[in-house]
């Protein structure tokens, strides 16, 4: 069971896990295969960038160190990957079927990640500095484009009808992710948000691509657009059970685990599900919560804010309801996504290996 620190500095479950008997060596087994398979493309893709942004992109993928030597840095968890590859079995096609779905979402997550880094301020990712604060925010967002335009580039070279059906799903998927973007920062700077104006953000942030993940390698196997719909069905409601629990370690993680700070998204001032719960919650500790928040936009001195004033608010947020609320969120997510896995007519095989994955998402530590 996957743990994240209380606002007392004890450490308590982020979900309880879902299905108990899930074989967490089968997932990592997936996982590892996903990145197997991808990562020479991705590479590939990534030599054709001019200098230097083959070196920065390389840098941000944790090929190299930040002197430009070898490094075997944390790639992420490769969930998108390892579903795209799924996708394509489902559809009756090889893995192998896949690799470009898998390459071209991979390269479009990181293009967000490069962008967003930069925007919310963030210096730390996967444990180590961001693009921007290594080589400039100028670096990071023409990097972050350039990926952007590989991820198309390596699904149309392919040159077929399933590959044009599946850039036009890649596109508007990351048009969705754009938009959630921009509502995240701009509910940065609003004082009410609500809970469905939350869910929609995030929908369009996470939900959007891992939709597009495990529904693109299916279209390029083959697959007609009622079986897409439906995996990109149970990939949305993934990505909103699997931003609940990101929501959750936004807050209380472990630092150790998350490679970000303590209460990363309260400095932030992020209004994530926690946080807009607990706003909608009503009672002593949702009005209390509400006041803080209040005189922390307009706070000359919140960067300087201690430990202990975040752990307050955190503490509010809890009292509140806004944690418990989240979790039972990312619980209801999950079962909307496994629903809607039933509707899909593919192999036993398939569909376990697409819930243990599901029950990873929401049962983790970073």
């Amino acid at each position: 069971m996957s743990l994240i620190t209380g606002t007392r500095g004890e450490t308590v479950p982020t979900v309880p896990p879902v299905n108990p008997a899930v074989d967490t060596a089968d997932v990592t087994t997936l996982l590892e295969r996903g990145r197997a398979l991808a990562t020479p493309v991705l590479r590939a893709a990534v030599d054709r960038l001019a200098a230097p942004m083959d070196t920065v992109a390389a840098y941000h993928f944790g090929w190299i160190d930040a002197q430009g030597n070898p490094a075997d840095g944390d790639g992420g968890k490769a969930v998108r990957p390892a579903l795209a590859l799924l996708s394509a079995e489902a559809a009756g096609a090889a893995p192998e079927v896949g690799i470009p779905g898998a390459v071209a979402v991979e390269l479009v997550h990181n293009f967000s990640l490069l962008h967003d880094d930069l925007m919310d301020g963030d210096e730390q990712r996967r444990h180590r500095d961001t693009v921007w604060k290594v080589h400039g925010p100028a670096q990071a967002i023409l990097v972050g484009d350039a990926l952007f335009a590989l991820a198309n580039e390596v699904l149309l070279e392919l040159g077929t009808v399933e590959a044009g059906r599946a850039t036009r799903r890649l596109t508007t998927a990351t048009r969705k992710l754009i938009d959630g973007q921009a509502q995240d920062i701009s509910y940065e700077h609003r004082e009410t948000v609500t809970v469905e104006e939350c869910l929609e953000m995030e929908g369009n942030k996470t939900g959007a691509l891992l939709a597009c993940a495990v529904s693109i390698g299916a279209v390029l196997g083959g697959a007609d657009d009622r079986t897409a719909d439906k995996l990109e069905e149970y990939g949305y409601h993934l990505g909103l059970a699997f931003q609940a629990v990101d929501d959750l370690l936004g807050i209380w993680g472990d630092p150790e685990s998350t490679g970000k700070q303590t209460w990363s998204d309260l400095r932030q001032r992020k209004k994530s599900l926690p946080v807009v719960a607990a706003l909608a919650a009503g009672g002593p500790a949702s009005r209390r919560l509400a006041e803080l928040l209040a005189a922390d936009a307009k706070s000359q001195d919140f960067a300087s804010f201690s430990e202990e004033e975040f752990a307050t608010r955190a503490a509010l947020i809890e009292e509140a309801g806004g944690r418990a609320w989240t979790s039972e969120e990312a619980r209801r997510q999950h079962a909307v996504a496994l629903a809607a896995l039933e509707e899909v007519d593919m192999p036993h095989r398939v569909r376990a290996q697409l819930s243990a994955l599901a029950d990873f998402v929401v049962v983790r530590k970073r």
